[in-house]
């Protein structure tokens, strides 16, 4: 049965990809005319993004058809008849356009009208919203991008909020992030990696509040540019930027019954200088929760023993995060830039009344109360500075980045029983883990085209990241209440890790358009990496042996009519773990179920084949992906029993994954005021650790779906209503399973004061009290089933208002950086189509 289910999804894939291409043949066979051209600063000969264009009858103001540009200025309209028209271009801040000698025939079935260049407008604006009608998903060559300003509903929340409604991305009840059914990712803020983010993602996601996210960019194929880390590919969030000329002040804020946010960004721009500053907070309050857990320990020699525990939660915590930039053009050619940034992130659980009571044959044995502190408290600052040198060709420049980058995490709890009564407290256990993480890195990229249509680019480069990380754990024990605490001396429960790791590379990657229609891109990188590590208090063993990665990668796309566009691509990732599955510290909130990093872990590796299909169907546009992943030395948790029936976990590189998936990504917009998106994602995951102890052997297979629904509603006098619903069903574990859930808001909003301003109103999960994760565990002597209870129903009021004069500035200068795609957590463009 589960053969047949394997051929069955197989056949389904190639019959959506086998389909889907013939669609776009049948689009290829009927007849059209296609106009296109290209937006540029007519000064500078720049493209001009996000254009407005018009197409009309010549002699007349019937509009035949509209949108706007891609990021490289391009566009194209599809006319059925033949005849005469006119093209009307604009953009804020620029004097609009006309060209007249438009017309197309048998004889011009394809007309391109080259470079239109705009002039800068003499008339400064006193106050400007640059506002294009987006779609809020975007297809490009090389990535699906998600234009986060447009979307209202995440207004008061943060980076994960966001997340959840991008395509191909899951995000958890926890913030943990996984792309395609993979949490082995790389996310990068503004193509930069901090040390947080290396730590914990779903911390640094936490830090970034959602108003300041312009868009987020999924790349699930990167070039040989990108670092070799991250099997399931790139996120890279994109913030807003200021590109005015003047001073103004944004203020952001929301409160609600269980979180509340304050932001506030002030941005100076004066000729070629800039600078910016900004402070956002978030806080979350009163979120109670449940916890229940039920096991089952079997042995050959005894009979089997059931626990049960239970505890009401509390979870109250603050992000923030601030920074200040400043950017410098010395001249047209060259371009300097540097910022620092400080983030926070404190949270606090406890758990209330955690009992736990041990059956031996349905008799009870055993009895246990207490009470769980666990603080969970991280700051991060990062420095970065980039210097970018054009040159006179188009296209041709040299950058030289460096990033400095410190994490300082703190992971403690305090552990108190309670005696056979319940009502005195008779110990306590404490555990201190203080984790620190440094990062230096230098980078340098050129990239130049070749030939002299620029039909060729080459780009290559090289790169150093020094990593260096500490874990400082300690055990303590006190009598009662009050009692002083006495340090463990035991070197497994209390001593230092330090880990050094050197990654060196380098890369090459070469571009090719050919025959029109083709693009290639392939490219190799090569990465050297050197470990030392140690123990600081014994002879504990930590020699890890040096290596070297050879990583290809092979983008092929080919454009058809109508804008569709099929792609294929293969790519060879490696997951280094990270010091959440290294750190040796024994964590032991929960008694019953201890975990321990382990530092002798290896990275994995992955082969990625993927396959896509875009196509537009009026005013429609439709993404297909079918994808297999296949991971070998996969980094999986090992568990066992251990004395007094608790269940060990640790980390070993065992066994091998592969996904076989396909992902149907949808845009609607049904009229200039209503617009409706959603996607489908669906994978068959096959696990299997590969060990022959029965023991200790696990594989597990089945189907994991996700969904999600995004709706838009412009209403008159500046209303607007927006919903949004996700839905993450059941997923495949190596042993078991982690329980679906699904979550939803609505947010009506109104603008003012010239759209300076605005006001709105928002409820999440406002039909369910409580959401309920049920994560089940299965091995050969384990039987596991849990239960975790949040209360996510929130009501809040958000308010934003924009305080500034300001004026166009025409100068839009791509900023280069240094992106660190690192680290295993735990648990390009088409020419956009008119119509």
């Amino acid at each position: 049965m589960k053969r047949l289910t394997k051929l069955l999804l197989i056949s389904i894939i190639f019959l959506a990809v086998g389909s889907v291409n013939s669609f776009g043949q049948k689009a290829t066979e009927k007849k059209e005319f296609k106009i296109s051209g290209k937006v540029i600063d007519k000064a500078t000969g720049e493209p001009i993004p996000y254009a407005t264009a018009f197409l009309k009858e010549a002699g007349t103001d019937a509009s035949v058809a509209g949108g706007v540009a891609d990021d490289n200025g391009e566009f194209f309209f599809n006319v059925k008849a033949a005849g005469k028209y006119k093209v009307e271009l604009s953009f804020v801040g620029y004097d609009s356009f006309v060209r007249e000698d438009v017309e197309v025939g048998p004889n011009t079935p394809s007309l391109f009208l080259g470079n239109l260049g705009l002039s800068e407008s003499a008339v400064s604006l006193e106050e400007v919203t640059v506002q294009g009608q987006r779609s809020l998903i975007e297809e490009k060559v090389d990535r699906t991008i998600y234009n986060a300003e447009n979307d209202k509903t995440t207004a008061g929340g943060d980076a994960s909020d966001v997340l959840r409604r991008v395509p191909m991305l899951t995000v958890d009840l926890d913030g943990n992030v996984s792309m395609r059914g993979s949490s082995n990712i790389l996310v990068l803020i503004d193509n930069k990696q901090s040390a947080i983010v290396a730590n914990n993602i779903a911390d640094a996601l936490k830090q970034i509040p959602a108003e300041e996210i312009k868009s987020v960019e999924v790349i699930t194929s990167p070039s040989a540019k990108y670092d070799a880390e991250g099997t399931g590919g790139v996120i890279n969030i994109v913030t807003k930027k200021n590109k005015l000329q003047g001073a103004s002040l944004n203020i952001n804020t929301s409160a609600g019954l269980r979180g509340s946010n304050l932001g506030l960004n002030v941005a100076l721009k004066k000729g070629k200088m800039g600078f910016s500053l900004g402070g956002f907070g978030r806080m979350g309050y009163n979120i109670l929760g449940s916890f229940e857990n039920e096991q089952t320990l079997l042995s050959e020699d005894a009979p089997a023993t059931r626990i049960l525990q239970g505890a009401d939660t509390r979870n109250n915590m603050m992000f923030g995060r601030y920074n200040f930039g400043w950017d410098y053009e010395i001249n047209k050619l060259n371009f300097m830039t540097t910022s620092v940034s400080f983030g926070l992130r404190n949270m606090r659980m406890e758990q209330d009344d955690l009992y736990t009571e041990t059956y031996v044959e349905d008799i009870l044995v055993n009895e246990l109360l207490r009470d769980v502190k666990t603080d969970n408290l991280s700051n991060n600052v990062d420095v970065s500075y980039n210097y970018t040198k054009s040159f006179e060709k188009k296209g041709k420049e040299i950058s030289f980045s460096g990033l400095y980058s410190r994490s300082n995490r703190t992971n403690d709890f305090v552990n108190s029983l309670y005696n056979d009564s319940f009502d005195q407290i008779i110990s306590r256990i404490k555990n201190d883990n203080n984790n620190l993480n440094e990062e230096f890195t230098v980078q340098v990229d050129y990239v130049t085209p070749l030939g002299s249509k620029d039909e060729q680019i080459i780009e290559y480069g090289a790169k150093n990241i020094l990593r260096k990380a500490t874990s400082d754990f300690a055990y303590f024990r006190a009598d009662g209440a009050d009692g002083d605490y006495v340090e463990d001396e035991d070197v497994d429960l209390s001593n230092q890790f330090n880990y050094n790791q050197n990654v060196t590379a380098g890369y090459l990657s070469y571009t090719l358009g050919f025959l029109e229609h083709y693009t290639l891109k392939t490219g190799i990188r090569y990465e050297y990496t050197n470990i030392d590590a140690e123990f600081l208090s014994s002879d504990l063993p930590a020699d890890i042996p040096s290596y070297g990665t050879v990583v290809p990668n092979m983008n092929f796309g080919r454009k058809l009519a109508n804008g569709n566009m099929l792609k294929a691509a293969y790519n060879r990732r490696i997951q280094r773990p990270s010091l959440n599955y290294l750190n040796p510290n024994i964590e032991a909130a929960n008694p019953q179920q201890i975990t321990q990093g382990n530092p002798l872990l290896d990275p994995e590796m992955t082969d990625n084949y993927e396959l896509s299909y875009s196509t537009f169907i009026k005013g429609t546009s439709l993404n297909f992906t079918s994808y297999l992943r296949n991971t070998t030395g996969s980094i999986q948790p090992v568990r066992t029993i251990q004395d007094d029936d608790v269940i060990f976990t640790t980390y070993e590189n065992i066994g091998n994954e592969r996904a076989y998936g396909l992902g149907i990504f949808s845009n609607v917009n049904i009229s200039g005021k209503f617009s409706l998106n959603g996607s489908i994602d669906g994978y068959f995951s096959q696990l299997d650790n590969g060990l022959s102890d029965p023991q200790l052997r696990a594989q597990n297979e089945g189907f994991v779906i996700s969904g999600r629904l995004f709706g838009n509603y412009t209403l008159p006098r500046d209303w607007q209503i927006q919903a949004f619903s996700f839905y993450r069903g059941r997923r495949v574990q190596l042993q078991g399973s982690a329980g679906g859930f699904g979550i939803y808001s609505l947010s009506l909003n109104k603008q003012f004061a010239e759209k300076r301003g605005s006001i709105g109103f928002g409820a999440e999960n406002f039909f369910t009290p409580e959401f309920k994760m049920r994560n089940e565990l299965v091995t050969s002597t384990i039987t596991q089933k849990s239960v975790t209870g949040m209360r996510f129903m929130n009501f809040k009021i958000n308010f934003s208002y924009r305080i500034g004069k300001l004026s166009v500035d025409g100068g839009r200068r791509k900023k280069r950086g240094v992106t660190n795609e690192d680290l295993k957590e735990s648990e390009g463009g088409s020419p956009a189509m008119m119509n």
